[in-house]
Parts: structure tokens; C-alpha cells; sequence
């Protein structure tokens, strides 16, 4: 899976943060192709009535289907967590979703004697 980071708003994205980002995210690149292109936005927003100013969004470009999280907290790597689980639990609904049709297909196949 590659990983293409981008900061904005503020936001740095340091080697330490790529680092972290690769680590959260190895679940979930285990469980995908190669090719699947993931697209981390790091994000700050500048308004100070906003508390939870740190945010993070995750694009997961898949064969067929794009499955994205958005998270936002007050600590960047706490977001990354966050939008890491969000989306592994997503590829696992979707890997779930494909195996059940590929089962359900395959059973309905008339059988040759």
C-alpha cells in the first residue's frame, strides 16, 4: 500500500508523524492490495473556539470502492489513532462484505455431476 501524507493549515508532518502514521496504518495495509493508494490530510484549525482543532483524514483508494475517515481531537497523534481504527474497522466490513457475496455466488452455482 503507499502512503502519501499531506499537512495543511498549520499542521507539520514531521518524520516522526510519517513514522507514526506508517505504524498505524500497517493493519490495514495488510489486509489490501499493493496497489491501494492511501491519503493521510493533516489539518489544524485556527479558530480557538474550536477545541478539537487537530484533524485528520484518511481516503483509501481501493479497486472499486474509496473508503475515508475524518477524526478530530486536541492531540494529532491521538487523531491518527482515532482515524486509523475507523478505517481498519471499514476494510474489514468491506473484505467481510466481498467474502459473503463470493461465498453466497458460489453457492448458488448449480453443480455438475
Amino acid at each position: 500500500m503507499r502512503i502519501q501524507v499531506k499537512a495543511r493549515g498549520g499542521a507539520t508532518a514531521d518524520q516522526e508523524l510519517k513514522a507514526r502514521i506508517e505504524r498505524k496504518f500497517a493493519k490495514v495495509a495488510r489486509q489490501v492490495s499493493q496497489l491501494a493508494e492511501l491519503e493521510v490530510e493533516l489539518r489544524e484549525e485556527r479558530n480557538p473556539a474550536i477545541k478539537d482543532s487537530q484533524v485528520a483524514e484518511a481516503t483509501l483508494h481501493l479497486k472499486g470502492v474509496t473508503l475515508r475517515a475524518r477524526e478530530r481531537s486536541t492531540d494529532m497523534g491521538h487523531t491518527i489513532n482515532l482515524v486509523a481504527e475507523d478505517l481498519a474497522r471499514q476494510v474489514k466490513k468491506h473484505r467481510d462484505k466481498r467474502r459473503k457475496r463470493r461465498e453466497s455466488a458460489r453457492s448458488q452455482q448449480p453443480r455438475v455431476a
